[in-house]
């Protein structure tokens, strides 16, 4: 019960984040289209919500007290399937954006990712940074 609370929450903030740049731009330009954020307010706010929603550095929190709380079969799919959707997402959008802020992400994904799972001994936790890691390579 508790790894589902805290992904619920962590979800539902992203969710309020990406609604938030879209209204945010649809403020400042006139333009509600999610593909064409010209802001960088908004650009920025959704690049951070994606960011949360895949558990990427340096809102990757949640992700190994989450993974370590579920089953492993559960986790399976929270790692993999879960995190399609938001990064074609973030694939989309990126253009439009600075790409100082994707390489920043990724770098630092990719830090923490490696330097977090070296100390761990429980196989979940593990994982989690592994894919951290693995997501920052791949932004």
């Amino acid at each position: 019960i508790e790894a589902t609370t805290k992904y619920f929450l962590t979800q539902a903030t992203a969710a309020a984040m990406i609604l938030f740049a879209s209204t945010t731009n649809a403020w400042l330009v006139g333009e509600w289209e999610i593909h064409q954020l010209s802001h960088p307010l908004a650009t920025t706010t959704v690049m951070l919500a994606l960011a949360l929603k895949l558990g990427l550095a340096p809102v990757h929190f949640w992700l190994p007290e989450v993974l370590q709380g579920l089953e492993l079969t559960t986790g399976l799919i929270l790692s993999t399937w879960q995190k399609l959707a938001p990064f074609a997402l973030m694939i989309q959008v990126a253009p439009t954006i600075n790409s100082s802020l994707l390489v920043t992400i990724g770098l630092l994904s990719t830090l923490v990712g490696g330097w977090g799972g070296l100390n761990q001994t429980q196989l979940r936790k593990i994982l989690a940074y592994s894919s951290i890691a693995h997501l920052g390579w791949m932004v």
